[in-house]
């Protein structure tokens, strides 16, 4: 998903969750600046670098329905206190941001309206008084509201002043900058360089026989379950998003995590080694979920030279696609697969009509470059990317060969002038979730002995 961000949850002190104390420039009061991209959670955002000095980064594409939640925010005590907001807005449409607390729809605090600043990033500081408010450590939500559809605000920051103390114009300590920071999460560095090494220790395989030269493996999964959750998105959310359709290991929720995943050996995907978790948004015929007869989820390498492929690391998960990509489209992003292919289009031209002997189907492929550090990023996007200059990973930003993840999803059905939906909504926005869990072993010889040597492997690693 473009613009979508995982929700690292942030403990510890205000420090370490992005929050820091400044004397206020009225009367004695305090104000706690929080900076936008330290959010615990958050629906939309993606996190962008801030053009001014000293602007750092600023959450970005903000629309209707999107919100942001921060832990441990200090209210202060009870009576009067002002809630600022560092923003910018290049939209023809004016919308809010309340200050809520608890959740995403608990009671408004304050609410900041937002009108064209002039550019996204021509920023202004506004502010509203919240009278009443829970007192101490809260956990608050910022809620967007528009009438339009589209993105309308970026927020370089948030800040809460006691009464009598005035927004500050500048934030009190500087953001964080780069690939560091809540979202970020990383690898060890000393286990994944002696992972690496051994990795390339291992001897291949004897390639024998005549062999496809197609540097590939797979994985065959069907459908596991259904649920509102998204443990990428809204980890430890129940609830918390659009229908998902769930292949692959059978626990799969809104609170798995890497070591859940491994401690639960019920997959739908063949081999029974690979545990991960894969989703899709649910695809819709007249309300009805349409489940794919399969999905085989392929582990290749669209790179000249494959032989520096390594495994995903454990914990490593990342997302293809946009969720909020809502366009219309008469491309081939949905194609019919099968004898006679394509008949027609919906009405919308949206979807294709399958003959009898064609499936609809859909192929989703992720980037085969990774930066060797974090297992992912605030918007699950940024820290894999493509091949460099030369058309190797070595060359880029992103310097690790990873293995190149595609779904391949065939759905039982060839359509009707009605078309389809998705649970996120038009065909554009389809999109997929990916949680590394293989058995490391099991993987590792896939990689090595398939992937590394160019030959087309099954789901048992055999050609």
């Amino acid at each position: 998903m473009r613009r979508a961000a995982l929700g690292v949850a942030l403990t510890g002190a205000l420090v370490a969750a992005g929050l820091a104390a400044a004397a206020g420039s009225a009367s004695a009061a305090t104000t706690v600046t929080v900076q936008a991209e330290s959010y615990a959670g958050q629906s939309g955002a993606q996190v962008e670098p801030t053009v001014d000095t000293g602007g750092g980064q600023n959450v970005a594409y903000l629309a209707n329905g999107d919100w942001l939640r921060y832990d441990n925010v200090d209210l202060g005590a009870a009576g009067a206190i002002t809630l600022g907001a560092r923003l910018a807005s290049d939209s023809g449409t004016t919308g809010s941001i309340q200050f809520r607390t608890g959740s995403a729809t608990g009671t408004v605090l304050a609410s900041i309206p937002v009108t064209s600043t002039g550019g996204w990033q021509t920023w202004t500081t506004t502010s509203a008084v919240a009278n009443t408010h829970p007192t101490g450590a809260q956990t608050v939500f910022l809620t967007l509201t528009s009438p339009q559809a589209g993105n309308f605000v970026n927020l370089n920051w948030f800040s809460v002043t006691a009464a009598g103390g005035t927004t500050p114009t500048t934030p009190a300590t500087p953001t964080p900058t780069g690939t560091s920071g809540p979202g970020w999460p990383t690898v060890n560095a000393a286990q994944q360089a002696a992972d690496t090494a051994a990795f390339f220790a291992l001897t291949p395989r004897p390639i024998t026989g005549n062999v496809v030269r197609v540097p590939e493996f797979n994985a065959g999964c069907t459908v596991s379950h259904h649920l509102n959750d998204d443990p990428i998105i809204f980890p430890g959310m129940a609830g918390a998003s659009h229908a998902h359709t769930f292949l692959g290991n059978t626990s799969t929720n809104a609170n798995s995590t890497n070591q859940s995943l491994l401690g639960h050996t019920v997959t739908t995907c063949t081999p029974a080694e690979d545990l991960s978790a894969y989703w899709i948004p649910s695809l819709l015929q007249n309300g009805t979920v349409i489940d794919p007869a399969g999905v085989t989820v392929y582990y290749g390498s669209r790179l000249k030279d494959p032989s520096r492929t390594q495994p995903f690391p454990p914990g490593f998960r990342m997302i293809a696609g946009d969720a909020k990509l809502q366009v219309p489209s008469s491309g081939n992003q949905f194609w019919c697969a099968g004898p006679g292919g394509q008949t027609g289009r919906s009405a919308d031209g949206n979807w294709p009509i399958c003959a009898p002997t064609a499936n609809l189907t859909y192929q989703l492929v992720f980037p085969d470059c990774w930066d060797g550090v974090h297992l992912d990023s605030p918007n699950h996007k940024d820290h894999v990317g493509p091949t460099g200059p030369d058309g190797t990973c070595a060359s880029g930003k992103f310097p690790v060969t990873i293995p190149s993840l595609s779904f391949v999803i065939d759905y039982p059905v060839h359509g009707t002038t009605a078309g389809f939906t998705l649970a996120s909504g038009m065909a554009s926005s389809m999109h997929g979730d990916f949680m590394n869990a293989w058995l490391p072993a099991a993987q590792a010889a896939r990689v090595r002995n398939c992937i590394d040597q160019s030959v087309k492997c099954n789901a048992a690693g055999n050609n």
